[in-house]
């Protein structure tokens, strides 16, 4: 029975899970993107996004907080730093699980968690500082433009006829 079953157990004893989900948040801050089972990484995502909301201030008691969880002083130094930097307006949902298919030895089903703000494909910024452009309503066509495309086309058609006189007379 699964009552009051808050979190996925992982089939492990209380210290394996917190040293695997320690390790796990340690790969993903150092890499920004890891491969996992489907499983492992929504555990990671109740793990870690709590852990990314306190590296936005960045206090001494935050980071021994977050430093007692990860016993890492690189993966500390780093969340404070660069993740802490890009994600400081995101209100949450800071990472993405992404299903990738099944494995082929026991079929289990893998999935690759990622940090939102550090992939450039889906955030569609890039490092070459291009201008994103504002999306705008089409023009309707109708007063001004719509005169003067009817002024073209009528000069043109009237081009064309007198053309077709011109050839008529020559070969008469």
């Amino acid at each position: 029975m699964r009552h009051g079953k808050k979190f996925n157990h992982l089939g492990r004893k209380k210290g394996h899970r917190k040293a695997l989900l320690k390790n796990l948040s340690i790969s993903l801050i150092e890499h920004k993107r890891i491969n996992t089972t489907l499983a492992k990484a929504k555990a990671l995502r109740r793990f870690i996004e709590p852990l990314i909301t306190k590296a936005k201030t960045d206090t001494m008691h935050s980071r021994r907080v977050v430093f007692s969880y990860l016993q890492n002083k690189y993966a500390v130094t780093e969340l404070f730093g660069t993740i802490a930097a890009k994600v400081g307006d995101r209100p949450g949902g800071y990472v993405r699980v992404i299903r990738t298919g099944f494995r082929q030895g026991d079929g289990a089903e893998m999935a690759m968690i990622e940090l939102v703000d550090f992939n450039e494909v889906y955030t569609g910024s890039s490092s070459e500082g291009k201008t994103s452009s504002k999306r705008r309503r089409r023009k309707k066509k109708g007063g001004a433009a719509a005169a003067v495309a009817a002024a073209t086309t009528e000069t043109i058609s009237d081009a064309a006829e007198d053309a077709k006189e011109t050839v008529n007379d020559s070969e008469e």
